[in-house]
């Protein structure tokens, strides 16, 4: 799986598999031999993924071209799966330079989770990861982004049966576990929003009644995530109904922002977010996978695993006057994009695509 950050191999497998598993794992970082005869076929099935995955779906498009727009130095403004046109000019040496660049035992992090001997765990990795050689990488350095200066729109075109709006403005990311604020807050803010059955958006949007009776919205969402390499971004989407426009839905989403910027929330209110939002964090270690996943992901992302625990204290401290601040911080029109899809006629006569084998689960790219 290949996020905008890192790219991760997990095998879920019997214990008693767990040296072998190591070992061709580690033989995979180091001794990879790429050729033509592999390379075409694969590039074939990155395309269609491509072609299935967002030039097949509006909402993806429109991710897409947002997010093109939103960042102007930050590499997040580029598809993680690549552009149509570097697909069509990467070659078998391209992608034997990336792997000799970037695999490396010291740009790796190995996440073992389950019923295991953590002792004996170290000395299997060591026995296979440790007998590889590191070796230096490529400088990295922040791409620090150019100030925005007023609202940035697009639309953008593609079949589909409803229009579609997506609000994107640029937020922190956590960088600091014990001395940053907003993120925090904004992760509360999200949840506020969006995060559960009771939460406003829903509720004053799409359950809620407008001044004809009906709703405005037939979806509405709102997102965030701090746990990025690069800068974050606080997401408010939504549907208009029936006899609705996405201006109308647009101004509706920045409506409950001002609202939340001028009164704030109330300590009842948080209180109880800020317990759904820690139930939900708790709930993904439910599983074995999901600690794996949330352990690597820390760590992937320049945090720690150690850091986990902390964040959820963290939030648990926010404040309504944090989360009225961060309302107040960063929602203005020198951080947003706004993206509008107009829908264009479906062919009704276009047979719909079928994954092709190979094909990397639901999810593998974004």
């Amino acid at each position: 799986m290949t996020t905008r950050d890192f790219t991760m191999y997990f095998q879920q497998i019997e214990k008693s598999h767990l040296a072998d598993v190591m070992a061709l794992e580690a033989d995979r970082m180091a001794n990879l031999q790429l050729t033509d005869k592999e390379f075409k076929p694969e590039m074939n099935v990155v395309k269609e993924e491509r072609r299935m995955r967002i030039d097949d779906s509006a909402r993806a498009t429109v991710y897409e071209q947002m997010l093109a727009v939103l960042f102007n130095a930050a590499p997040y403004r580029n598809p993680t799966i690549g552009w149509p046109s570097d697909l069509d000019t990467m070659t078998v040496q391209d992608a034997q330079d990336w792997y000799h660049k970037w695999y490396a035992p010291n740009n790796a992090t190995v996440v073992v989770t389950g019923d295991v001997n953590p002792d004996e765990v170290f000395r299997q990795a060591q026995r296979t990861y440790g007998k590889l050689q590191p070796h230096a990488l490529p400088r990295r350095y922040a791409q620090d982004e150019p100030k925005q200066v007023g609202v940035k729109r697009i639309w953008v075109k593609a079949p589909a049966e409803n229009p579609y709006v997506v609000l994107a403005y640029k937020a922190p990311p956590l960088r600091d576990v014990d001395k940053d604020v907003d993120p925090y807050a904004l992760e509360v803010l999200s949840a506020v929003l969006d995060g559960y059955d009771n939460a406003r958006l829903p509720n004053l949007l799409v359950k809620g009644k407008d001044e004809k009776g009906g709703r405005l919205a037939d979806d509405v969402n709102a997102g965030y995530d701090g746990m990025n390499r690069g800068p974050s971004i606080f997401l408010l989407d939504g549907v208009p109904a029936d006899g609705h426009t996405t201006a109308e839905i647009e101004q509706a989403l920045r409506a409950q922002i001002d609202r939340i910027a001028r009164d704030g929330v109330t300590e009842a209110e948080l209180k109880r977010v800020k317990a759904q939002v820690v139930a939900a964090q708790i709930y993904k270690r439910d599983s074995v996978f999901g600690q794996g996943m949330e352990i690597g992901m820390a760590e992937m992302t320049g945090l720690s695993w150690r850091d986990l625990d902390r964040i959820l204290e963290k939030i648990k401290s926010v404040t309504p006057a944090q989360v009225q601040q961060v309302a107040k911080t960063y929602f203005t029109e020198d951080n947003l994009v706004v993206a509008t899809l107009l829908p264009q006629p479906i062919d009704p006569n276009k047979p719909a695509r079928k994954p092709v084998p190979g094909m990397r689960e639901e999810g593998g790219l974004r």
